[in-house]
Order: C-alpha cells, then structure tokens, then sequence
C-alpha cells in the first residue's frame, strides 16, 4: 500500500470514529424527566380550563426592543476580520498561485468580486435572504434595503437578541 492510500483509510477512520464518539457523548435525559413524561402520558386528558378573566383593555404596551450594544460592536468587529480575511487574504493566497507578473491582476479580480457581491447583497440579497417568502427564497420587500434605518433593530439567530439592522446586513454580507 502506497502513502496516498494510507492517509486516506486513516482520515476516514478518523471522521467516522469523531462522528461516533460525538453521539456517544449526548446527554440522556434524567430519571425525573422520564418518570414526568411518562406520568403525563399515563394521565386522561383533562377538561379545559374556564376562560380567563378578559385582559384589561388598557393594556401596557411592551417596550421596543433595544439594540445591545456590545452584540453590535461585536458583530461590527468580525464583519471587519471577515473583510480583512476575504480582500487581502484571498488576493495573496491566489497571487501566491501565479507568477509575480500576475499578482496586480489577481489583487484587482479578487477586490472588484467582493465589491460586486457586496453591490448584489445590498441591492437584493439580504430581501431575499432574510424577508418572509416561502422556504427557499425571500421577498423583495426589503429591495435596496427599503425600511431599514440606524434606529432599526431586527432579531438575530438566538433568542431575546435584537441588534441593529445596518450592522446585520453588513455582517452577513461580509
């Protein structure tokens, strides 16, 4: 056997046993979760409750979501390192690809890609990415980032995390 085939048997030992061991590594559930599921699936369905009283009609309006400010700053901070990374990071990677004479113009092509990207992403993508649509594709309500302002807020990926919209296009964008 040759090392080329050698290396390959191993890295793939070697993703199959990580997958393996990952599952092992799950937490079970505990016994007084268990005995509650199975006490709530033994018990007979129960009448449903009377309404409740109706709720006052002068209601306490709940406040606006607030920007954190530490998730924005932290998210303008690795929209920078992922520009950082992408502009001279991918130009010298590739211009270490090419002969010497060759680097301006691999420099030049990787930056007016990332500019026109970046042009596409503001102009349509984030409306289609992040609008309400059907499941493979957004609306077009958000074309050119119409509605988005610096007091506009939207919700991230985890829960009770609002950050400014701007920085959120930015960042995914980047």
């Amino acid at each position: 056997m040759n090392m080329k085939k050698i290396l390959s048997v191993l890295s793939l030992v070697a993703v199959l046993g990580l997958g393996v061991t990952n599952i092992s590594f799950a937490e079970d559930l505990p016994a007084a979760a268990e005995a509650t599921m199975e006490k709530v699936a033994d018990t007979a369905p129960v009448a449903e409750a009377a309404p409740a009283e109706a709720a006052p009609a002068e209601a306490a309006a709940a406040p606006a979501p607030t920007a954190n400010k530490g998730d924005t700053a932290w998210m303008l901070v690795a929209t920078a390192l992922v520009t950082l990374m992408t502009i001279p990071g991918l130009a010298l990677f590739y211009g270490g690809l090419v002969r010497q004479k060759n680097m301006l113009s691999v420099l030049m092509q990787v930056f007016t890609v990332f500019s026109l990207i970046t042009a596409l992403w503001v102009v349509y993508g984030y409306s289609a990415a992040f609008t309400e649509g059907n499941e493979f594709f957004g609306t077009l309500d958000k074309l050119f980032l119409k509605g988005i302002t610096v007091e506009s807020v939207t919700a991230t990926f985890s829960k009770g995390v609002v950050v400014s919209e701007l920085a959120f296009v930015i960042f995914q964008g980047a």
